[in-house]
């Protein structure tokens, strides 16, 4: 428990501030944690990290954590669909020219990777570029959810939520982390008016979509430890796991975000 909050003390001390300064510092903290993300992934798989496919595997996940407006005024580029589109194609040459080694369930894994990681990266630094209270928005349900999902979990749980994947998990925990998220964060971002642009009713709804959605991200990266045999992703982050472990219920909360409209 000593390391776990050591780390957690350290890790935010150095995540906040960026968080706050945002721009180019956040977006290089950004870009690194998408690369470590996908090198998880790749170890997962027991895929060496400077092997070609992830090569290709890093450069993907940073195509598609950057801006929109990176790519405006390069020629003949103009959007990372572009570029995500040529590095597939590399990925499934990669299974001719290593067949021996690299199949195309291999590169099929490592694509949907790519775009799961940094579709999830890319929007997470989009919501911080709207605004503090947008991505604090995002952050604290899933983090509320999270918490209260172990108290009442601890207390109350009886019933799995999903036994073979993540045996821990219970639905009184799931339902009473969401209940938490969904009464505290609305009431307050309405009362400060930290997001002015919408209602309590309309703060509530997005609210009970980010919680559960925020809950499924934690399934299925738990799925993916459950498939590979692994307890956690990675150790970068002692007592915590690695970088999926933590940002796993982000990679979907954000991008679910853009769809509901509140990231401009």
């Amino acid at each position: 428990m000593k390391v776990r909050v050591i780390t957690a003390v350290v890790a935010l001390l150095i995540f906040v501030p960026l968080l706050i300064i945002g721009k180019l510092p956040l977006l290089i903290l950004t870009l690194i944690m998408g690369v470590i993300a996908m090198s998880e992934i790749l170890r997962m798989k027991h895929i060496i990290l400077v092997s070609t496919e992830a090569l290709i595997s890093f450069m993907g996940v940073i195509a598609i954590t950057l801006p929109n407006s990176f790519w405006h005024d390069i020629p003949f580029i103009k959007s990372a669909h572009i570029v995500f589109y040529i590095l597939a194609f590399l990925m499934l040459l990669n299974t001719v020219l290593a067949r021996s080694h690299f199949n195309f369930d291999d590169a099929g894994a490592l694509t949907l990777a790519m775009l799961y990681i940094g579709t999830g990266f890319h929007y997470f630094f989009q919501a911080a570029s709207v605004g503090l209270p947008t991505v604090f928005f995002g952050m604290l349900i899933v983090w509320i959810t999270d918490s209260g999902a172990y108290m009442f979990g601890r207390a109350l749980g009886k019933h799995k939520l999903a036994p073979k994947i993540s045996p821990n998990k219970t639905w009184e925990g799931s339902i009473g982390g969401s209940v938490v998220a969904i009464v505290i964060i609305p009431i307050i971002f309405s009362m400060f008016k930290w997001l002015p642009n919408y209602g309590l009713l309309e703060l509530l709804v997005f609210a009970i979509i980010l919680s559960i959605a925020g809950q499924l991200g934690d399934l299925i990266e738990s799925g993916f430890k459950r498939h590979y045999g692994v307890k956690d992703s990675g150790n970068i982050l002692p007592g915590h796991g690695g970088i999926l472990d933590r940002f796993d219920s982000m990679l979907i909360v954000m991008p679910l975000m853009a769809i509901l409209g509140m990231l401009g």
